[in-house]
């Protein structure tokens, strides 16, 4: 892999989806030298390899965008409230164009290691093409890019058609007259899981824990409200900013379920729930805080499940129990729940009678064999730390990250670590990340590394690093905010709980994002508070 020049580089950005390119452009305005390394054969991300039925965007689309460009904004009209893959991915796409982000990506490779040359203050990157050289290196790797590997005996043998909803085919499945099996009920599964209903011979849902949903209300965005979002973007966006989660409707002005009378509570929920979306659970600000208000919280929506799910049986099953509502990742869903009406359509609890194997016809549990012609295997990512794992980056004195990480991801600021300079996660471990907005929240951590680098040059320094004292303090004030919530109450993947042998830490930062942008801008206005710039 050749630079065109034996200089080092500025940085490299590894990954291509809303992070790597937003980070290459914000480069490039400040003249420095960057390129992104990805692995898939085009940009994306996220959005090029999670193509199964029916993926799209849990945050309304505009909100879901980049907002560094009003000539960007002007030019791209989203078509549904919630966009579907193929759109999210022609927009990345047409800002590549835009921007001519392209002929600083290197597709097609897969960087395997990155280490810091303590002499020489260089990182070196390792790939599976060559070898770059950098000042930086921004890891833009993504929160849930890494699938959770199956897990079940004889997985090899099914002689049938196999499918991950994190790996989907680029050509169309087609599951007419099949029979077919999803293994998984997370966020992917319940988007998947209406449209093969609708073309499957016979769908069965393997169920381990139910998971909450709410409906999307999607459709065409009608154009009066797309020119009211026009002729308002500035103020809409300041008011998601300030709201806890980064999306507008989210925004519970402080008031309390647990004081609100219930007539009235009732009122505020329904009202909600036909708006759709996030924002159902939004509109009171202790639901995540207090039990009494979360158990009412569960109340309504295991009403609404029962409502609509015919089978009281089904129904129940479909009802989580065993945490608090919103502990899990909350869904979004298009019919998930009136899927369960449908005559081909079946529901199997694995929770009383395990998934014992995969076998040559289909799935065997505990308690039956069941014959499929296909499998979806919807079953998870390693998220937040996996991307980086797989990756051997080691810092000063040749310290493995993943070493120091052993019991659990330490960052200041999900931007930086002690002991590895000039490295930078965007969205990592310890900051809002996925409890937030992604797209804002990722254009904001961009800036924040773009303008540190700037810094750097300014004051003829040559790296930037977070002290131990920070990271400590950092890590001790997300865990303590964490245990003011209810969220470590569930095994949910923001504790890693999915991945066998994965610490049991809370990963993202549930402090919300006007707190932890104001602590961001807090620190620079202080000299870089927390860092050490040599």
């Amino acid at each position: 892999m050749s630079t065109g020049s034996t200089a080092p580089l500025d940085a490299v950005i590894v990954g291509a989806g809303f992070a790597g390119l937003y980070m290459l452009h914000r480069l490039r305005q400040q003249d420095m030298s960057a390129v992104v390394v990805e692995a898939a054969p085009d940009l994306g991300g996220t959005w090029y390899w999670n193509r199964y039925p029916g993926a799209r965007v849990d945050v309304e689309s505009v909100e879901y965008c980049y907002t560094f460009s009003s000539a960007l904004d002007e030019e791209w009209q989203w078509s549904e409230k919630y966009a579907p893959q193929a759109e999210i991915l022609a927009y990345l796409n047409h800002v590549a164009t835009k921007f001519d982000l392209r002929r600083d990506i290197r597709f097609g490779t897969r960087v395997e290691a990155a280490h810091f040359n303590e002499a020489s203050k260089l990182w070196t990157v390792v790939t599976d093409k060559g070898t770059l050289s950098a000042r930086a290196v921004v890891m833009a790797t993504g929160c849930l890019s890494v699938p959770k590997d199956p897990d079940f005996p004889g997985i090899g043998r099914f002689r049938g058609k196999s499918y991950f909803t994190s790996r989907w085919p680029h050509e169309p499945v087609d599951f007419t007259g099949l029979d077919v099996a999803v293994i998984g009920t997370g966020s992917s599964a319940i988007q998947t899981i209406p449209e093969v209903a609708r073309q499957a011979r016979h769908l069965t849902v393997f169920q381990r824990t139910p998971n909450y949903s709410l409906p999307a209300r999607n459709g065409q965005i009608p154009a009066e409200e797309l020119e009211l979002w026009k002729l308002n973007r500035a103020r809409f966006r300041a008011e998601a900013a300030a709201a806890g989660f980064g999306i507008r409707h989210v925004f519970p002005e402080e008031r309390l379920l647990s004081a609100t009378p219930a007539d009235e509570a009732e009122r505020i929920f329904e009202e909600r729930w036909q708006h759709g979306g996030f924002c159902v659970l939004g509109g009171f600000a202790d639901i995540a805080l207090d039990e009494k208000s979360n158990a009412i919280a569960a109340d309504f929506l295991a009403r609404k499940i029962s409502s609509i799910v015919k089978d009281p049986r089904t129904a129940d099953l479909l009802t989580p129990k065993t945490y608090p509502v919103g502990t899990k990742r909350m869904c979004v869903d298009t019919d998930y729940y009136a899927t369960f009406n449908r005559s081909n359509v079946s529901l199997v609890d694995v929770s009383q009678a395990q998934i014992e194997e995969i076998t040559p016809d289909g799935v065997r549990t505990a308690a039956q064999e069941y014959r499929f012609d296909a499998i979806i295997f919807a079953i998870g990512f390693d998220a937040m730390t996996g991307a980086l794992d797989r990756i051997d980056i080691r810092g000063r004195k040749g310290q493995k990250l993943k070493d120091k990480w052993a019991a659990g991801p330490k960052t200041y600021l999900g931007l930086s670590v002690a002991g590895f300079p000039n490295l930078f996660t965007v969205t990592g471990p310890g900051s809002p990340s996925v409890l937030s907005n992604m797209a804002p929240t990722i254009e904001h951590h961009v800036d924040w590394i773009a303008g540190a680098l700037a810094s750097l040059a300014a004051r003829r320094k040559t790296t930037i690093e977070a002290t131990q004292e920070a990271e400590e303090a950092w890590g001790a004030h997300v865990n303590e905010v964490a245990h003011m919530t209810l969220y470590p109450r569930a095994n949910s993947w923001y504790m890693g709980a999915n991945i066998p042998g994965k610490p049991r830490v809370f990963l993202p930062y549930v402090g919300g994002t006007p707190a932890y942008r104001a602590k961001c801008a807090e620190v620079v206005r202080n000299g870089y508070e927390g860092f050490t710039l040599a």
